[in-house]
């Protein structure tokens, strides 16, 4: 099988066919584009997601902490803890161990939640350091959402802007490689970007605004997000290139490494379907998130268009640019 996210279809043939058990205090279950479980505890409910970290050097353990908080969030919950899978290789040394975990504490500190546990073993069947992470949120009963709630009409609103978390790793793990290509300037201001990792503020911020539905834009970039709302919404999109905002570390490093920006890894960047666009971007404005309003939720095709009349129409997640680039380098 192929490095990466299981196509749809074989997602749903070998893992997501075979699950058949099903309860009725489970109110949202697996499925394409949806990375949480909604369940059912009276008032509230408690949202759970987990992902691993597998990509990164630089900030894993950090990284881990606000990725699957970022899941919890895009339903609309407020995170509450996490437990840690620790799996690591012979080579790793006691220091580094307790380097990983201050950072993991760190960014459960900058969130207000707490670790709950979890589990830590050395083990011969990793060469890198493996890290999972299970995050555990609340809402309100009536409160949360999912990724499949858009419908036609409805605005295309992004957050911050693309590529956040791949251009941060890029910047710190190959620095020694940019750095004659790009400069020192735009090394160090990408390198500042994991500090804007987290969409806590904007999944609460989304929430409150009753937002059609949510979803962090992760692995395959606004690509794949795109794509994973419009299959759990059964929906078609169209998306105006030129409207996606692309900062310009991004740009540099992107055009340099032959990647595009728009399927690169972007922790960070919060993707709402929702009928007041004009409402979400004041919303996030008034605490300090820029947005952008980058397209509309059709019921035809799903198709990034750009203003030459060039279309890239979106036929399932793809592979990461990341993942494409350090093919080149292994």
């Amino acid at each position: 099988m192929k490095i990466g996210k299981l196509p749809a279809e074989r997602l749903h043939a070998l893992v997501l066919g075979r699950l058949g058990k099903r309860r009725s205090d489970v109110l949202l279950r697996p499925a394409v584009g949806e990375d949480s479980a909604v369940i059912d505890f009276g008032d509230e409910v408690c949202i759970i997601s987990s992902d691993p970290i597998t990509g990164a050097g630089a900030r894993l353990g950090e990284l881990a902490v606000h990725v699957s908080c970022n899941d919890v969030a895009a339903n609309g919950a407020r995170p509450v803890g996490v437990q840690v899978v620790l799996l690591l290789p012979e080579s790793f040394v006691e220091e580094e161990l307790a380097v990983l975990m201050e950072h993991i504490d760190k960014a459960a500190g900058d969130l207000g939640i707490e670790v709950l546990g979890g589990h830590t073993e050395i083990t011969s069947k990793v060469l890198e350091p493996l890290i999972v992470v299970t995050a555990l949120g609340r809402a309100p009963r009536h409160g949360f959402v999912s990724s499949s709630g858009a419908r036609p009409g409805d605005d295309l609103v992004i957050s911050k802007g693309i590529s956040i978390e791949g251009t941060a790793i890029l910047a710190s793990d190959f620095a020694e490689l940019l750095r004659p290509l790009v400069g020192e300037e735009v090394i160090a201001r990408s390198q500042e970007y994991w500090s804007e990792i987290s969409v806590v503020p904007e999944g609460r911020i989304g929430a409150s605004l009753g937002v059609s539905a949510m979803h962090d834009v992760t692995e395959g970039g606004l690509y794949g997000a795109l794509w994973e709302m419009a299959e759990a919404s059964n929906v078609g999109l169209e998306v105006v290139r030129e409207r996606v905002p692309v900062r310009e570390e991004t740009a540099l490093i992107c055009q340099h490494l032959g990647l595009d920006p728009l399927g690169l890894i972007s922790s960070g960047t919060m993707l709402f379907a929702t009928p007041r666009g004009k409402d979400l971007i004041d919303a996030l404005a008034a605490e300090g998130i820029k947005g952008a309003i980058i397209g509309q939720v059709t019921d035809g095709l799903r198709i990034v268009r750009g203003e030459a009349g060039e279309e890239h129409i979106l036929e399932g997640p793809g592979e990461d640019e990341l993942w494409r680039f350090l093919k080149t380098t292994s």
